[in-house]
């Protein structure tokens, strides 16, 4: 089962057309990478999915069910992280989470079992002082906290670990990946390394379209290149080699890229071998992330 799916979406906003018929479809527990430069419209395409932001023309549904502008029963399936989440200052983690149980109209023996539960799943079990005395990183494991307190069947947290420091942003993203046991995660972000550490399927959004999509294992194999690099002992040998084989460029002092157009490895090989070519390493290059992204955005 789809746990979301937008069809033909678009939203303007005066003279700019932000979302250009986004066509996109999130499976059920799977953890979706939803990734684009800044300004390519992934909190439109986020709040607009909330119902907080009414769309010119196009389709959600959440669950099966149909989003409506201001209308958002749909979001009792919903748990949402904002970029920069806002607390009561004057509480502290417990509370917090218990008033958040009580205006959602949970019961209380409900919310402290969830509370119990999450506090130790995002490091804060324990921590009783204030939030004004919280970093950044601990204010996203609360949000984080917050969003799962109501058992949602969709995660979505827009940006969550930019503004983190590598210690925070592995905390989070391991938070994420402990939460996939229970809902269904999309998360959007411009670092293609969180991306490629924990999700399951991807999205690239460019200038308002979804350019690419899919399981992002299936991915990298359906754009698989026999692409290699070649590094050499000694620098003297670049030269004979770029002469010999026009398929070849250089990508270091001794460091080759050969692309089987032309000449096959075995070819490569043959020559190394008869002139005697001593070489460090030839591995086979796997596409990644950054490549897809890049290739997807020069477009």
């Amino acid at each position: 089962m789809d746990m979301l799916h937008i069809s033909g979406l678009q939203k303007r906003f005066g003279d700019k057309e932000v979302l250009r018929g986004i066509e996109l479809t999130v499976p059920e527990n799977s953890i979706f990478g939803f990734m684009g430069k800044n300004g390519a419209g992934k909190t439109t395409t986020m709040k607009t999915i909330l119902g907080l932001i009414k769309a010119d023309a196009g389709e959600i549904t959440v669950a099966g069910e149909k989003v409506a502008y201001g209308q958002t029963g749909t979001n009792r399936h919903i748990g949402y992280l904002p970029d920069v989440p806002e607390f009561y200052s004057f509480m502290n983690a417990r509370e917090y989470l218990a008033f958040c149980g009580q205006i959602t109209g949970m019961k209380k023996s409900e919310y402290e079992e969830r509370i119990a539960k999450l506090l130790p799943l995002v490091g804060l079990d324990g921590e009783k002082h204030r939030i004004k005395g919280f970093s950044r990183g601990m204010k996203q494991r609360l949000g984080v906290a917050q969003a799962l307190l109501n058992r949602p069947r969709l995660l979505i947290c827009d940006e969550p670990t930019s503004a983190l420091d590598p210690v925070g942003r592995k905390e989070i993203l391991e938070i994420l990946l402990a939460a996939k046991e229970e809902t269904t995660i999309l998360f959007s972000t411009h670092i293609l390394s969180d991306v490629e550490r924990i999700c399951t399927d991807v999205a690239f959004l460019d200038h308002g379209k979804i350019r690419m999509q899919g399981r992002l294992s299936e991915l990298k194999s359906r754009y698989r290149t026999e692409e290699y690099l070649l590094e050499l002992e000694d620098h003297r040998a670049v030269g004979p080699l770029l002469k010999a084989f026009k398929n070849l460029k250089q990508a270091g002092k001794c460091e080759l890229i050969f692309r089987e157009d032309g000449h096959t490895m075995f070819d490569l090989l043959t020559f190394i071998t008869e002139k005697q070519i001593p070489i460090l390493k030839l591995e086979r290059r796997e596409p990644t992330l950054e490549s897809l992204f890049m290739e997807v955005v020069e477009s």
